[in-house]
This record gives C-alpha cells, structure tokens and sequence, in this order.
C-alpha cells in the first residue's frame, strides 16, 4: 500500500504469465537489438540552440520565467493565445528518436510536430517556452530534463507546467457530466508563494509522464 500521497506503487500480479509466454523467452540476438534501440534512444536526445546569452555556449541561459506547455492541447493554447504575435522568436529545439517520434537530422530549426521548441519573448529575452508537442518517452523524460535545464541558470527560476488531461481521468465525488469543461486545476511546490489563478488539484488526482517528472 501507498505510504504517502502520490506514491507509485505497483502491484504484483502474475496475470498472462503463461505457458506460451514462458516459453517466449529473450534470445541472445533479441537483447543485442535491444541494446542497440537503447543506445540510439538516449544519444537521440540533442538540444540545439540558435541564440545564447553572452555569446557562448558554455554559459547557462539567463531566465527568469520558463513555460512549458507538454501535449497537443497545450501547446495549441500556447500558439492561439501566446504565441500568435511577432513578440516571440524561435531560438532553440529538442530532437529526440523513440517509436513514435523521429525527428529530422536537419539542422534548420522548423516548427513541427516532431520538435521541442523554444522561444523567447523579444522584449524582454529572460523569459521562455517551450512547446513540446512531441512524444517523450519514460525511459527518456529524464534525459530531456537534463539537457534542457542543464541549459539553464536556475537561481531565480520559476517553472510553470501546462499540460492536459481527459475529463474522464478526472477523480471527482459528483459527476464529471455535470463538470463545465474545460477546467483548470493547479499544483505548486512550496517554494512559490504567488497567488494560484485557480483551485488546487484534488486529492487523489495525479499527473503523469513528463508534467509530473
């Protein structure tokens, strides 16, 4: 059982472990391809600027503000209500390779679904996004924080997380038909003492994959 709230706790069951499946067992040749797609997942992370502060690429970005919006939705409410103005430019991408994301060996920074991408506000060039409207997968959302905030001075730092999820993920007591939608909810670490635009997320929602890490 869980010991804490937002604990990750898998259960275990022996369900399908069958005959048939005992029997598939992993051959030499079936863990050297497995070997080689995980080494060209994790080197199939890069991230590319095309502007730096100070000039170099060894010093960290200077921000004061960091958005994300992660998924689809999101980062189509960042290009409708954000973006949709010559206040911003493209300044850096993330590729990466996984099963449902190959992006380009191009080294034009282009927006497509396939990218990461970064922008900054002109007038004012501490403050990012970043629109990943990409597929990042678990065994690579780490490595993603990594190299993107490995990029980034973090003294003084605030990180704000868009993301979205369907309404029948939603953990309510009344019913999620009666529920105006779309809703916002919101979680913060203890460290920011701003007000919250909206209600908190309850108990026992959680987020998942690349928000949460």
């Amino acid at each position: 059982m869980a010991t804490f709230f937002g604990e990750v706790v898998v259960a275990p069951s022996r369900a399908g472990l069958d005959e048939e499946e005992e029997a598939r067992e992993e051959t030499p040749e079936d863990r050297e391809i497995r070997r080689e797609l995980e080494k060209k997942r994790y080197r199939k992370i890069d991230v590319q600027w095309t502007w730096q502060a100070g000039g170099s690429a060894q010093e960290p970005l200077v921000c004061s503000r960091f958005i994300v919006a992660i998924g689809r939705n999101a980062a189509a409410f960042l290009s409708s209500f954000i973006l949709d103005s010559v206040c911003w430019e493209v300044v850096g991408v993330v590729k990466l390779w996984n099963e449902w994301c190959r992006t380009s060996s191009t080294t034009n920074v282009l927006p497509t679904d396939s990218f990461c991408l970064f922008y900054r506000l002109i007038s004012d060039p501490t403050v990012l996004l970043c629109q990943c409207s990409c597929y990042v997968a678990e065994d690579q959302q780490f490595q993603w924080l990594e190299k993107v905030f490995g990029c980034m001075q973090k003294k003084g730092l605030q990180v704000t997380i868009l993301s979205t999820c369907p309404v029948a993920d939603y953990k309510t007591q009344e019913s999620t038909l009666t529920l105006v939608s779309p809703f916002l909810r919101a979680l913060k670490t203890k460290e920011f003492q701003e007000q919250v635009c909206c209600p908190l997320l309850e108990q026992p929602n959680i987020v998942r994959d690349l928000p949460a890490a």
